[in-house]
């Protein structure tokens, strides 16, 4: 059955297309809330509220980018609300130091030899501020508007957390590619 299908299905409250659409979806939207909340109840948690928003809101979905997508950013906006309930993500910014970098002085360039894990290891040890634009940026493909709208932040705070992000980033994988990372 194809997904416009049982989106309307689930428009109509239709229990076993909210089901199909869940099972054909959990296992992703799952992933994406491991990447915010670390710990796996509480991702699980976060994926069981957005799926319930997603259905309860089902009619603003218009259908101008695809469920999954549109799903998606339910689940990242609402695991971003977890982390702000639990206080862990704000972080002080004097808006008058900030500084809009360049987008060309710090490259996302890594060597050859480092894989993926070390990279999204390298990602969850950035404070939480720079964690969370650099994968809203990086691996959600979001752009600094988008950033600052999620988060709360201005989109020079996005950028200036982006920039410094990236500098930790090439730090800690500089230090792996020396050796002295493990």
């Amino acid at each position: 059955m194809s997904n416009s299908l049982l989106v309307e299905q689930c428009r109509d409250k239709n229990p076993k297309a909210q089901l199909a659409l869940y099972k054909q979806y959990c296992d992703g939207m799952f992933i994406v809330a491991s990447r915010y909340l670390k710990d796996t109840a509480a991702a699980e948690d976060a994926m069981q509220v957005a799926f319930i928003k997603a259905f309860k809101k089902i009619e603003q979905f218009s259908g101008d980018v695809t469920f999954g997508a549109w799903l998606k950013r339910i689940v990242i906006n609402t695991c971003l609300d977890e982390l702000k309930k639990k206080k862990i993500y704000k972080e002080e910014i004097n808006e008058q130091t900030l500084h809009i970098e360049d987008e060309g002085e710090v490259g996302w360039e890594t060597d050859d030899g480092t894989t993926m894990i070390e990279i999204n290891q390298a990602i969850e040890k950035l404070s939480p501020n720079y964690k969370n634009v650099v994968q809203l940026f990086l691996i959600e493909g979001y752009d600094h508007q988008e950033i600052a709208e999620v988060l709360g932040i201005t989109e020079s705070a996005s950028r200036t957390n982006l920039h410094r992000g990236k500098i930790q980033l090439q730090q800690t994988l500089k230090h792996l590619q020396y050796g002295t990372g493990y």
